[in-house]
């Protein structure tokens, strides 16, 4: 729950990591317990906050322009630690608990030592005021003639458009402050300015209340600061943080029994202990000596990760016995490949996230295509909780899960308009929840551009949703399984087989209501490819390859497999890219861009024309050429670790197909890998032939055996070989410098398989 560290403000404005609070350049504004992590859109949270002062001449501690600070040299991170050092002086050493903050300042010797709490504090969105965060109340008390403070403070809006969230604090001091002040003042919207507050020009100054400060009628802002003599001889101050979205009392719980120790590496040694245990070791390889992957595997990990978050015990909307999740940012983004390493090597959290979704379906009516902050929002295309919860199914994850009810979540999805929701980006689409162009989908079996918005990428996903929701009515209500299957193939209805762009014929467009295409459509720019667009994060020419259910069709449409092998290549060919990528495309320059979600899976599919080297071959090549051990180490946002996740399957030589039991075969980056799956159940990947120290040869299949049987097919399903994904065993890869079609077994199947006659659907 807790992700502390610093927030900051950096000019020109950082658009990719307004949410995460970090930025490389930025000067520091407060040290906060509360962040999302990796993802783009507006910010959220950075709340509640402290902040080390070595001097409060000049300062208005409502304005924190006047003590922000700048860092010195390099921030330092590790597993369970971070540091930095302000141009004041001051060093900042951080570590966390699950429920808490260890914060560690150390002062010059010469320079007064001051700690700022400011209840008020949060990441702001400084270009625009409709979606950014804003103050809604809060309190806080000192107690007398201790080192002991407590409180709450309540923000809303941001991202997702959400209420109020409270978050009760209880906070600690190692060695009792010579004074100790609480403050309020003056509230008022900030816009443009971070954090400053306005008003008619004038900025407000704190009142001093003693004790305690209530933020009142007035909405005041509240904090305190606590000032040390320095005489003492100690130039350091350490403070302890536990927060709770319940109460106090639970907040000073977390504070003391998960942080009994002051010690800062017994603290972080604790954390390295925890993700060592619960993550790291789930897979395991040979040191080959070869330390960037070794860095790029266990940082992926470390991302994928980070949110959603956990809060099981932490549900300040309704009250039962089942768990309870956060930060969902976004189904979109996880659901194409993340969840499904969740289930392997995360079973037990992973079935607990199933059963938070559905129980948010059952207290608020959908389940979220996005959630932070306890509120659904927002969704970016179809209802891909969907596809989550089909992708657990078909691999038989049951457990404590009521799929009855699961089933009940996902065909709400499929069959009831959610009301409508007032969001300026997108004033034809509703962003809250659910699906907001089935009053296009149900009767006309696609997304209309001109009824609404996001036409092209909505039409795509809206199919492999119900293709989703198809898997789970198969085993819980088989009487809708036919109906769901047909309309996942929806995305024909919107292929217009006239379309050309690069001397290929054939894409998924935008068409009207009336049933004509969007002739003059540029299909190789969106334009912002954003909200109101008529394709999201992505052109119609990539979004005619993302049909994971039937690709069998989407090739068969493209004009067979020569046709769809010569336009797969084209995508991969460098300065083809119509679009300008911006931060969501780091240095690429072709229509594939796997910086973005919705082309993850592109690479893989030459696997569908028994052509597997050449999926291994423009994989590994994306993979080498955009991912790096190094601060900028990615090749966009990291999407709450989607873009992390993607290089893990990469490193395991393995890829999932979402929805279905499948998984593709393709080239392991270690020679010996052993994950831990179904709890206490090893895989054992072996790779013999490995090498590829000229960076391009070794690293071709030659032959694959699984479990003994030697394999003639380049994919295989989650139960295959005596249930290698559940029971564990051994593939082992022959890998070598050939490009050889090493395969002679069938093609990974399309189970969503339907030439659609658009007449019967009429």
């Amino acid at each position: 729950m807790v992700k502390l560290g610093i927030d900051t403000f950096e000019q020109p404005v950082n658009q990719s990591a307004l949410n995460a609070g970090w930025t490389p350049q930025g000067k520091v504004t407060g040290i906060s317990l509360l962040h999302e992590s990796g993802t783009g859109g507006g910010p959220k949270y950075g709340y509640p906050a402290q902040m080390p002062l070595a001097s409060v001449n000049g300062v208005n501690l409502l304005d924190n322009l006047t003590y922000w600070q700048d860092r010195d040299g390099n921030d330092v991170a590790s597993v369970g630690y971070f540091r930095t050092r302000f141009s004041s002086g001051v060093t900042v050493q951080l570590s966390a608990t699950r429920h808490a903050g260890l914060m560690h300042y150390t002062y010059p010797s010469s320079s007064e030592k001051h700690v700022l709490v400011d209840l008020s504090h949060y990441l702001p969105h400084p270009t625009r005021s409709w979606d950014s965060q804003f103050y809604a109340g809060g309190e806080i008390e000192i107690q007398p003639n201790s080192t002991i403070y407590t409180g709450y403070t309540s923000i809303a809006n941001g991202w997702n458009l959400g209420p109020p969230v409270t978050v009760y604090v209880c906070g600690e001091f190692d060695s009792t402050p010579d004074q100790a002040k609480a403050f309020n003042g003056r509230n008022t919207f900030p816009v443009g300015r971070h954090f400053r507050t306005f008003d008619n020009g004038t900025t407000p100054e704190p009142t001093f209340q003693g004790s305690s400060a209530r933020a009142g009628p007035q909405n005041n802002r509240v904090g305190a600061i606590f000032s040390w003599n320095g005489t003492d001889g100690n130039s350091e101050v350490k403070s302890r943080v536990g927060i709770s979205f319940m109460s106090v009392d639970k907040a000073c719980a977390y504070k003391n029994e998960e942080l009994s120790s002051w010690d800062i590496e017994t603290t972080a040694q604790t954390a390295r202990d925890e993700w060592n245990r619960d993550v790291f070791s789930k897979i395991r390889v040979s040191p080959d000596g070869n330390q960037t992957r070794l860095a790029l595997l266990y940082s992926s990990l470390y991302f994928m990760h980070l949110i959603p978050s956990e809060r099981v015990g932490e549900n300040p909307l309704w009250e039962n016995e089942e768990p309870y999740w956060d930060d969902f940012y976004t189904m979109w983004d996880l659901f194409r490949n993340q969840v499904s390493l969740w289930h392997l090597i995360q079973p037990s959290y992973y079935e607990s996230m199933i059963r938070s979704l559905i129980e948010m379906f059952k207290n608020e009516g959908f389940m979220p295509d996005g959630r932070s902050g306890n509120y659904n929002g927002l969704v970016q295309g179809g209802s891909n909780a969907d596809n989550v919860l089909a992708d657990a199914y078909v691999k038989g994850l049951r457990g404590k899960i009521n799929w009855t009810e699961g089933y009940a979540a996902v065909k709400k999805d499929a069959e009831v308009l959610p009301f409508f929701d007032q969001n300026p980006v997108d004033p034809q689409g509703s962003l809250k929840e659910g699906r907001s162009a089935l009053d296009d989908w149900i009767p006309l079996g696609y997304v209309s551009a001109d009824r609404n918005t996001r036409a092209v990428s909505k039409t795509v996903e809206y199919s492999l949703n119900d293709f989703a929701v198809a898997q789970i009515a198969a085993g819980e209500e088989p009487g809708d399984y036919d109906l769901y299957m047909r309309r996942s193939a929806g995305w024909q209805l919107s292929w217009d087989p006239e379309a050309s762009a690069r001397n290929f014929t054939g894409f998924v467009m935008p068409r009207f209501a009336n049933g004509s295409f969007h002739k003059s459509y540029n299909i190789t720019n969106c334009g912002d490819c954003n909200w109101s667009d008529e394709s999201y994060e992505g052109t119609a020419f990539e979004y005619s390859f993302v049909i994971p259910h039937d690709v069998e069709r989407m090739i068969e449409l493209m004009g067979g497999s020569y046709l769809f092998e010569s336009r797969l290549d084209y995508v991969f060919q460098p300065n083809t890219s119509g679009v300008d990528l911006g931060v969501n495309g780091l240095g690429i320059t072709t229509i594939n861009n796997i910086a973005d979600e919705p082309d993850f899976g592109t690479p893989y599919l030459y696997n569908y024309l028994n052509k597997q080297y050449k999926s291994v071959e423009r994989s590994r090549q994306l993979a080498t050429d955009f991912y790096f051990n190094a601060s900028n180490g990615i090749p966009g946002n990291s999407d709450a670790g989607a873009l992390n996740c993607w290089l893990v399957w990469q490193m395991l030589g393995l890829y999932p197909i979402v929805t279905t039991p499948v998984y593709l075969i393709e080239s392991p980056w270690f020679d010996d890998i052993n994950i831990t799956v179904n709890h206490d159940r090893t895989l054992r990947i072996r790779a013999e032939g490995l090498d590829d120290g000229d960076g391009r040869k070794g690293y071709y299949v030659q032959s694959v055996s699984i479990n003994g049987q030697v394999w003639n097919k380049n994919w295989f399903e989650h139960e295959d070989a005596g249930g290698i994904m559940t029971e564990g065993g051994e593939i082992l890869f022959e890998l070598g410098a050939e490009q050889k079609v090493w395969e002679t077994g069938d093609v990974p199947p399309s189970p969503g398989h339907i030439v659609l006659d658009e007449n019967e659907w009429r």
